[in-house]
């Protein structure tokens, strides 16, 4: 066997495959699927009715991106690494934290809230509050249905510190 032809074959005798090619291949089938995630952004950022920060891999931050464009919500995504730097940036307390972030206006909504009352949240304009939440991952919310869901508050973080219930709602079963 010559050198030439050992040099284009493993030691097992088959072909090895171009790591340039390989490379080149993952490289396209990243940003394929990059571009043609089911919450890649539709709208830039500026003109959305809503923004919602999230992590690209998050299932349910996703149902209810498409839950608020099934209610006609303008819906910018912005998919970050991790999403407590923007929790910080908007000022959301920790004991308010869920697994997205949304800016409606000059308000932030956090986790699972409902599209109604994030649409009661800007047509009221109050002044005294900052943002809505629904902490942590209950069963229930819109993009968190499931067996059991169970009765969760949806809460007001208020200017002067004060958390208060802005509504209770059964969650919904899938």
């Amino acid at each position: 066997m010559s050198k030439k032809r050992k040099s284009k074959e493993s030691t097992n005798g088959k072909r090895k495959v171009p790591w340039l090619l390989l490379t080149t291949c993952v490289a396209a089938a990243a940003l394929i699927a990059l571009i043609t995630l089911p919450d890649a952004p539709t709208t830039y950022a500026r003109n959305a009715d809503i923004v919602v920060y999230k992590t690209p891999t998050c299932s349910c931050c996703r149902k209810w991106v498409a839950y608020l464009r099934d209610a006609a919500l303008n819906v910018g995504v912005v998919n970050v690494s991790n999403t407590q730097a923007v929790r910080t940036r908007v000022g959301v307390p920790r004991n308010l934290a869920s697994c997205h972030t949304a800016v409606v206006g000059d308000y932030w909504v956090e986790g699972h809230v409902p599209v109604d009352l994030i649409q009661r949240l800007i047509a009221d304009k109050p002044d005294e509050i900052r943002g809505i939440a629904v902490p942590g991952m209950p069963i229930g919310p819109p993009g968190m249905e499931g067996p059991n869901p169970v009765l969760y508050d949806v809460l007001t973080y208020r200017n002067d510190g004060n958390i208060t219930v802005y509504a209770t709602r059964q969650g919904l079963a899938h």
